[in-house]
C-alpha cells in the first residue's frame, strides 16, 4: 500500500534521498562538466540534502519534546530551510531553489485533505494527495528557472520540466501520490539522457548532465517514500550512444581538467547567506549579472542564499554588503580560471576567517576561504568540503580560532582518507593566518612550508578589542556591561571605556616586548578615524614599527591586532 504525503514521508524521503546520493555522489562528481568542470556535483547535492534531513529531524525533535507530531508543512518547510542554509555550489543552490518551490505549494494550506497544517495533523490522501504533488513539481520547476539568471536547457532545469510534466500526464489517472511520484521520475530519466544533445559540453564528453542525475536520484527517492517499494536503481551517467561531438573525449578517464568544459571564465566561486530585502535582492541580481556567471539567487522571507563565478570577489562580496548582511561567506578559486590545467594543484591553503574582508584577502592570495558567523562555527564537514574545493594534492589549513583544532584536526584526517595531504597550521587568530598566509610558498617542499607558516604563525602575539555583554570577573578585574575589554593572547589585560583610547593600551602592551610589524584589522563597527589615530600613535611612540590596515569586516570584534 503506499504511503501518505504527510510529515513522515518526507522524513523517509531525507533518508532515503542521502542514501541514493551517497551511493552515486564519486558518480556524479566524476561527470561533472557544466558549468565548471570541478568535480564536486555529487558532493555539494549530498551536503546540500543532508542539511536538510537534519533540519527535519531537528522539527520531529523539537515537536516530540512538546509532545505533538510535525505535520506536513512543519517537515517540508523544514527541509527547504536546511537546504537553503546549507546549500552548496551551484547545484546545492538549485536544489534549494526546488524544495523551496514544492514548499510553497505542499505547506501552504497544509495537506488537500481540507486541514489546515498548523495542528500537527495535516496530510495530503488518495486523489488530492496526486494533485497536491503535481502542483508543487510544477512549481518547483518554475522555481528553478525563476532562480538562475540566465537558463540552459540540457541541465537539471530541462530534467525538473520533464518531471513535472511527466507529474501533470499522471495526475490525472493516478490514485495517489506514490504514482505521480513515481511518473515523475521515470520522465526525469527520460529527459537525462537527452541532456547531451542539448548541451554542447556534455556532448563532446558523452556524459548526462551532473544536477540532472543528482534530481534522478532525489525523485527516485520521493517514489520510494511513498510507495514503500525501495528501487535502488543507479542513475545512467553516459549518453545512451555517442555522439559526434563526443569523439576522441576519454569519458572512462574524464576528470575536471580534461579539456571537455568551456574554456576560459571567472577564476572564484562565491557563496553567501543574505539577510535582505526583496528590492535590495533586485538590485543585487543585477550587479552580480554584471560581475560573473553562472549567477542563482534563492530564498525569501529575508533569508536568501547567493551563488556566484566572479574574477573579483572582492566585488561579490561588497555587493552583497551594500544589500543586507553577508555571512557564512566561501570564496573558491578554480586555480586561475576554466581552462586546460591539471585537475590539481600543487598546494592551496584553506583558512576560516570570521568577516567579509578577510575573505577577500584569502581570495586574492589565492586561498578558499571559510567565513564564519558569530556563535556558528563550521562543522568539520565544511572544513573538509573546503579542502575539496581547493583541488590541491596537498592543503593547508589554518583554523584562525583555539576553539577550532579539534574541528580541522577531525576535518584534516578526512581529508587524508581522500588521498590529500593535510597539514593543520595552528594559528590560534585571523591575524596569525594572515602571517601565515604572507609566508606561504607553494614551490617549497611541503614540509618547509608548514614549518616556516608555523613559525610566523608562532611569532605573531595577537590581540582583540571587545565590548562586554555584563558585569564579570576578568583577569584584569571586574568589568561592567558596556566596557571596553583588551584581549591579549586570548585573556583580558585591558578594561577600558574609550576604545581607541584602550586600543592603544593595548599596542604599548603588546609593543613593550619589542616587534617590527603591527596589523589591524577593522571589524564592522570600527569607527572611521580609528585606524588612522592607531597608525600614528605606532609611529610617534615606537621607532621604526611599521603599520598595515586590513578591512576585516568582523562583526566579532570592532578590532583585531597582531603584532610580529
Amino acid at each position: 500500500m503506499p504511503y501518505p504525503l504527510d510529515a513522515a514521508a518526507v522524513r523517509s524521503w531525507c533518508g532515503l534521498a542521502l542514501e541514493a546520493l551517497g551511493r552515486e555522489r564519486e558518480r556524479i562528481d566524476a561527470i561533472n562538466v557544466y558549468p565548471v568542470a570541478d568535480g564536486d556535483t555529487g558532493t555539494n547535492l549530498y551536503l546540500t540534502l543532508e542539511s536538510a534531513a537534519r533540519a527535519v529531524e531537528a522539527a520531529f525533535d523539537g515537536h516530540a519534546s512538546a509532545g505533538t507530531a510535525p505535520g506536513l508543512a512543519d517537515a517540508i518547510g523544514a527541509m527547504a530551510h536546511g537546504a537553503l542554509i546549507g546549500a552548496r555550489g551551484n547545484s546545492g543552490t538549485i536544489l534549494a531553489q526546488l524544495l523551496r518551490g514544492m514548499t510553497d505549494v505542499l505547506a501552504a494550506g497544509g495537506g488537500t485533505d481540507g486541514t489546515d497544517g498548523t495542528d500537527g495533523t495535516d496530510t495530503a490522501t488518495d486523489d488530492g494527495a496526486a494533485e497536491a504533488l503535481r502542483r508543487a513539481l510544477r512549481r518547483a520547476a518554475a522555481a528553478t528557472y525563476e532562480a538562475v539568471a540566465h537558463p540552459v536547457e540540457g541541465t537539471v532545469l530541462t530534467v525538473a520540466t520533464a518531471a513535472a510534466d511527466a507529474a501533470e500526464r499522471a495526475a490525472g489517472a493516478a490514485r495517489d501520490a506514490a504514482a505521480v511520484a513515481r511518473a515523475a521520475h521515470e520522465g526525469a530519466r527520460t529527459a537525462l539522457q537527452a541532456t547531451p544533445g542539448q548541451l554542447a559540453v556534455l556532448g563532446r564528453a558523452g556524459v548526462v548532465d551532473a544536477g540532472g542525475c543528482g534530481l534522478v536520484a532525489l525523485l527516485g527517492a520521493l517514489a520510494d517514500a511513498l510507495s514503500g517499494e525501495v528501487t535502488a536503481t543507479p542513475v545512467a551517467v553516459r549518453a545512451d550512444a555517442p555522439l559526434p561531438e563526443a569523439a576522441g573525449c576519454d569519458v572512462a578517464a574524464h576528470t575536471a581538467a580534461d579539456g571537455c568544459a568551456e574554456p576560459g571564465g571567472p577564476a572564484f566561486e562565491v557563496i553567501y547567506l543574505l539577510e535582505a530585502a526583496d528590492e535590495a535582492v533586485t538590485r543585487l541580481r543585477s550587479r552580480l549579472d554584471g560581475l560573473g556567471d553562472s549567477l542563482v539567487v534563492v530564498g525569501g522571507d529575508g533569508l536568501w542564499h547567493v551563488h556566484v563565478h566572479v574574477d573579483d570577489a572582492g566585488a561579490a562580496v561588497e555587493a552583497g554588503i551594500e544589500a543586507g548582511r553577508p555571512y557564512r561567506i566561501r570564496i573558491t578559486h578554480f586555480g586561475g580560471g576554466r581552462t586546460k590545467e591539471p585537475a590539481l594543484a600543487p598546494r592551496a591553503v584553506v583558512a576560516v576567517v570570521p568577516g567579509a574582508g578577510l575573505a577577500g584577502l584569502c581570495a586574492d592570495a589565492g586561498a578558499t576561504a571559510v567565513t564564519v558567523r558569530p556563535g556558528e562555527p563550521p562543522a568539520s564537514g565544511e572544513l573538509v568540503q573546503a579542502i575539496r574545493q581547493a583541488h590541491a594534492r596537498e592543503v593547508m589549513l589554518l583554523p584562525n580560532d583555539p576553539e577550532l583544532r579539534h574541528t580541522a584536526a577531525a576535518a584534516a584526517e578526512q581529508a587524508r582518507t581522500e588521498g590529500v595531504r593535510v597539514a593543520v597550521i595552528p594559528t590560534r587568530a585571523a591575524v596569525q593566518g594572515i602571517a601565515a598566509l604572507a609566508v606561504h610558498e607553494p614551490d617549497r617542499s611541503f614540509d618547509e612550508d608548514a614549518v616556516a607558516m608555523t613559525s610566523a604563525a608562532g611569532a605573531t602575539r595577537y590581540a582583540e578589542l571587545a565590548l562586554a555583554e555584563r558585569q564579570s570577573w576578568t583577569m584584569a578585574g571586574v568589568c561592567q556591561a558596556g566596557d571596553v575589554l583588551g584581549l591579549i593572547d586570548g585573556d583580558v589585560a585591558v578594561i577600558g571605556s574609550d576604545l581607541t583610547v584602550t586600543a592603544m593600551t593595548v599596542l604599548d602592551r603588546m609593543l613593550s616586548a619589542g616587534g617590527e610589524m603591527v596589523t589591524l584589522v577593522l571589524g564592522a563597527g570600527a569607527p572611521a578615524a580609528l585606524a588612522e589615530r592607531l597608525e600614528r600613535h605606532v609611529r610617534e611612540r615606537h621607532l621604526a614599527v611599521d603599520t598595515v590596515v586590513y578591512d576585516g569586516g568582523q562583526r566579532t570584534a570592532p578590532l583585531l591586532i597582531g603584532v610580529e
